[in-house]
């Protein structure tokens, strides 16, 4: 009888994150998943109702959704929360946190740079930290970015995408509130919430708009401006 090939840790890792957000999805079988940056948008009906139709919605950072009463923009669902530990959190980051799962990224770490717990964040807070050779390498690899030599990062919102494109290729996939498709010169985010941050030096974001270009002309993937 021939052994079965083993696992590789990253494939075995791609398997549990994609198995954990398939459990936090409003609808299965997932056939349409949303990732929605935080960039400004001005409110549309028909791109509230793909985002609020999809049956797994992916949001980042710090993200804002469609109050009651209001124009409607970006949805008001929210099933998975891809962030980081330096997000500025919104009124709406931790609402509801128990129904959500909370990924976690931290690509510096694969540089040796060490990132605390902020207090703010609630004490019983599950999360579940994304392996950087389960997305950050492979996707700076995929950017093409010299990440080794000069410690570079992808985006979370970049991360979040990917995780999308790689977790759910057999999905429809929707893309909205990435500005640095249209603007990869840019210096400063500015947010859906109303605040602006400098772009870090430690991320490519022309290469990043380069390659969610690509899976856009490809078919991989759905963009809504």
């Amino acid at each position: 009888m021939t052994a079965a090939a083993p696992v590789e840790p990253a494939a075995q890792d791609s398997a549990v994150l994609r198995d954990l957000m398939l459990a936090y999805a409003r609808n299965r079988p997932v056939r349409k998943v949303a990732v929605v940056g935080n960039a400004p948008l001005p409110p549309d009906e028909a791109r509230a109702d793909e985002i609020d139709t999809a049956d797994l919605v992916i949001r980042v950072n710090s993200f804002v959704m469609d109050r009651p009463g209001e124009p409607r923009c970006q949805g008001g669902r929210v099933d998975v929360v891809v962030w980081n530990r330096i997000t500025r959190a919104t009124e709406f980051l931790f609402d509801r946190y128990r129904e959500r799962l909370y990924l976690m990224v931290e690509p510096m770490r694969m540089h040796g740079i060490a990132e605390m717990w902020p207090a703010s964040w609630p004490q019983d807070l599950g999360l579940v930290a994304v392996p950087n050779g389960s997305a950050a390498i492979p996707l700076s690899e995929e950017l093409d970015i010299p990440w080794r030599e000069e410690r570079l990062a992808p985006t979370t919102g970049m991360t979040a995408a990917y995780l999308a494109i790689v977790l759910f290729p057999e999905c429809d996939i929707v893309l909205t509130g990435f500005s640095f498709l249209d603007d990869p010169t840019q210096t400063r985010w500015h947010h859906q919430w109303g605040d602006s941050c400098p772009v870090g030096p430690e991320h490519r974001i022309d290469n990043e708009s380069r390659l969610m270009r690509s899976w856009i002309e490809s078919g991989r993937a759905r963009f809504l401006r």
